[in-house]
């Protein structure tokens, strides 16, 4: 590999990091550094939406649908990456411990005091292009594989 692939390599392994960063920070604002403002991003393998040239709708909806977890934590391993001059196609590995507040009866409560764990692994297959800001991804198509334990019960 030669400097500028090293380097290239480097900042979209940032990239992936900082999307992973802003979702289990729930720092919504943090996701337009690693979008392009026409991205399409599709989580329809865990039953969200197909947002093609929707960013802000879907980037509205992982707002929303995220909020009633106080706790995610993604671990994502070395992402793959497969160039073609100024883009990539990328795979990376994505485990996802995620908590739903419950309440003392293990029910699902927005405001219980301890959490109800289950986890979430698959692929992240995104897009990245090289732009003026550095690497952003133009398209994430989140390939959801399994689903250990599930969503707890509502009342």
């Amino acid at each position: 590999m030669n400097l500028d692939e090293i380097s290239d390599n480097l900042e979209i392994e940032r990239l992936m990091a900082k999307y992973v960063d802003a979702i289990d920070g729930k720092d919504w604002d943090l996701l337009d550094e690693v979008f392009t403002d026409d991205a399409y991003l599709d989580y329809e393998s865990s039953g969200g939406p197909d947002g093609k040239g929707e960013y802000l709708k879907v980037k509205k909806w992982l707002q929303e649908s995220l909020a009633i977890f106080p706790m995610t934590q993604h671990m994502i391993g070395k992402t793959s990456i497969d160039y073609d001059g100024e883009s990539a196609k990328c795979k990376t590995i994505f485990h996802n411990p995620m908590g739903a507040p419950v309440n003392s009866d293990g029910v699902f409560d927005p405001n219980g005091d301890q959490l109800h764990i289950f986890i979430v692994g698959g692929w992240y297959n995104d897009f990245c292009v090289k732009t003026r800001h550095g690497w952003k991804i133009k398209e994430k198509i989140e390939e959801q594989a399994f689903v250990q334990g599930s969503f707890p019960p509502f009342k």
